[in-house]
């Protein structure tokens, strides 16, 4: 069944944890019973337990069990049955409609007398991911299976199907993984099934509602004939910051070609991708289909990376050339998404002043679809500590020269010229919204620093007003201390409507570790989605360390945030929370993690194809390989109700505490005081 089904099995689980009644109707001469499963989460089909009843006012502590319900008639009794002598009781293997049964205990000393127990049977159900999955000609995939509720067996019978007959090379055991190598022709729309059965559910798949079918479409690359965006930022041998924007076109026949912006603190350079490659993994971990080298011939530096992909074919960046460090992202692009019409995108941009001081960029620009940027944009910077709030006007156009290039002229007290790149997403889904990747192209000056980032698409049914905040949501966000280590804060939290914000975060601040820290703090709204956030403050009162941020929206819960006046220079972004990421059960999956490429050249940035996997009995595991060095990941994750938790790995030895935005991308930090230089882990199935 789908995930978020998981969300209210979770819930239940808590409405049905033990219990206890007292019996007799006010008779029994005394005798009081209580009823006990033992304080189960939750009762599923075909599960076995056994009740327990304590009686008291009697020297005879004997009970008869007995089961009642509106569906409980019938030979056999469609709510299972119960020993009459030992409580023992035995949960059918289809779920009784409705599904509420009451089990009672009666006294033997006296009939009158009585405690009962109501309860709900559940079926188990199953969840397989990454789903849908696209899957190289010749490359292993792994595929999670998890049942719920938690307390159900992890145990299961795995199918591959394609064309109506078994896949060619698929492995499996009763685990909750399995393994398909893709032998099979290019095919795609989900044109090969996986699908597991828990082996206590005799109805499998057959009840569609019981089990979630994997749609995997086999492709004959990772790097599938189309357009990109790529953008990448980071510190070349000598530590000093760059970063690169850009877009690839493969062709049909698998060549590259495409050009890219370099920034460095020399100013900007353009070169055109004339070539390149893309090899899968050789490793033999079962995980070929998510991790390669891409290489790009450009004439520069960084020129190859190691990569790390997720289901639908996103490329996680991390340098791999020996001339630097840093990482990025390369995504599918949806040109023909933007400027059909009038759009407008908020924006957050990072980089350094002409003397190597960190800057943050955040604002608003409405575009008019014929080239020019409206009225009512907007910018606010922070230049190590010198915040400044402006109008902005400007145009932008397409290189008439270069396919997927496109130039913009941003105007305020200064000039400033950047390039963009479409990358991927929608402008009519919000949970997924349009994204550009930009990069200045001016010579870094006193007036022009460095910088790179994204722009999103502003979702136009969103009223940005105080009610744009009041639900809950994840922000990330980074920054220097004063001694040049790196400050990075994962958030929770939600607004009320009426301008109060409250939540808690955990924070690295140069090996400083705060964990879980409350606050309650204010917001205000301004005009289109700009607004002014006070967060990371301590306690009810919202005492320091907090500090104020604007806040550009780009849709409800969602937007960049910029440090409004600190030298710290803190940015980052928001993401509405997905409140069915409740169930630990619900994160089994493979992730691809990169770490977002830090405010300093202490960061060491790592990839990693993740494996999270449930073994039952409330045990979650973390598998998988980190580069560089190709190293093997072990640990264990657990998850709170309100979607965070920790990930303690034993190798590579580290511990992080992760937030979930849903039920597929988590974001991470570095909890251990010995790392004075975290960055945020972005992962996402």
């Amino acid at each position: 069944m789908a995930k978020n089904f998981l969300l209210a099995l979770a819930l239940l689980s808590l409405a049905l944890a033990g219990g206890c009644a007292k019996g007799g109707n006010g008779a029994g001469n005394g005798i009081v019973i209580h009823v006990s499963d033992g304080n189960l989460p939750v009762i599923y089909a075909t599960a076995s337990v056994t009740f327990t009843a304590m009686v008291s006012g009697t020297s005879n502590p004997a009970v008869a069990w007995s089961l009642s319900g509106t569906a409980c008639t019938g030979n056999p009794n469609p709510c299972g049955m119960i020993d009459a002598n030992s409580g023992v009781y035995q949960a059918p293997a289809a779920v009784p409609n409705p599904p509420s049964v009451t089990v009672t205990a009666t006294s033997r000393a006296d009939s009158t007398a009585r405690g009962a127990l109501g309860f709900n049977i559940v079926p188990v159900t199953v969840s397989v991911t990454p789903s849908p999955v696209e899957v190289g000609h010749g490359l292993v995939q792994q595929f999670t299976a998890v049942a719920s509720p938690d307390n159900a067996p992890q145990t299961f019978t795995w199918t591959c199907t394609v064309g109506g007959g078994a896949c060619a090379n698929f492995a499996s055991s009763t685990s909750g993984v399995a393994v398909y190598t893709a032998q099979e022709a290019p095919c795609g729309n989900g044109c090969v099934t996986v699908s597991a059965v828990s082996t206590v559910d005799p109805a499998g798949c057959a009840d569609p509602t019981d089990c979630t079918i994997a749609k995997v479409s086999v492709v004959a690359s990772r790097l599938v004939a189309g357009s990109y965006a790529l953008r990448f930022s980071g510190f070349d041998a000598s530590n000093n910051p760059r970063a690169v924007a850009g877009t690839i076109t493969v062709a049909g026949n698998g060549t590259i070609s495409g050009v890219e912006d370099l920034l460095t603190s020399s100013g900007p350079a353009q070169h055109m991708i004339t070539g390149g490659s893309y090899t899968p993994s050789v490793l033999n971990d079962n995980n070929t289909n998510n991790a390669g080298t891409l290489k790009l011939t450009t004439g520069a530096f960084p020129d190859q990376y190691q990569v790390v992909l997720d289901a639908m074919g996103d490329f996680q960046l991390l340098e791999a050339d020996g001339n630097g460090k840093g990482s990025g992202v390369m995504q599918k692009s949806a040109m023909n998404q933007f400027n059909a019409a009038a759009q407008t995108f908020v924006f957050g941009f990072t980089g350094v002043d002409s003397h190597g001081m960190r800057v943050g960029f955040a604002g608003l620009l409405p575009l008019d679809g014929v080239g020019a940027i409206k009225t009512g944009a907007m910018l606010d910077s922070n230049d190590n500590g010198t915040a400044m709030n402006s109008p902005a006007g400007g145009s932008y156009k397409l290189d008439l020269a270069i396919d997927g290039l496109w130039h913009m002229t941003v105007t305020t007290a200064t000039t400033q010229h950047f390039d963009f790149f479409v990358a991927g997403g929608q402008t009519s889904k919000v949970p997924n919204p349009l994204t550009l990747y930009a990069i200045s192209t001016d010579p870094v000056d006193a007036t022009h620093p460095a910088l790179s980032g994204a722009m999103e698409f502003q979702d136009p049914n969103t009223t940005y007003d105080q009610t744009a905040l009041n639900a809950f949501a994840v922000s990330n966000l980074t920054g220097l201390d004063t001694g040049s280590n790196t400050m990075v804060s994962l958030v929770l939290a939600a607004g009320s409507s009426n301008g109060n914000i409250s939540g808690s975060f955990d924070a690295n601040n140069a090996g400083t570790i705060v964990a879980a820290q409350s606050f309650a703090c204010t917001y205000t709204s301004g005009t289109s989605g700009r607004y002014v956030i006070t967060l990371l403050g301590n306690g009810s009162i919202c005492t320091a360390p907090a500090l104020p941020f604007v806040f550009y929206a780009s849709g409800a819960n969602r937007g960049f945030l910029l440090d409004q006046s600190s030298p710290a220079v803190m940015t980052g972004a928001m993401d509405p929370q997905d409140t069915s990421v409740i169930a630990p059960t619900q994160l089994p999956g493979t992730y691809a993690a990169v770490t977002e490429s830090g405010a300093t050249s202490g960061v060491s940035p790592t990839a990693a194809n993740l494996l999270l996997t449930s073994t039952g009995n409330q045990t979650f595991r973390v598998a998988g390989t980190q580069y560089p060095g190709a190293q093997t990941v072990t640990g264990t994750y657990n998850l709170s109700f309100n979607g965070t938790g920790p990930i303690t790995l034993t190798a590579p030895a580290a511990s992080y505490v992760f937030y979930a935005v849903d039920a597929t991308h988590l974001e991470m930090i570095d909890v251990e005081a010995a790392v004075t230089n975290a960055a945020v882990v972005f992962a996402q199935q």
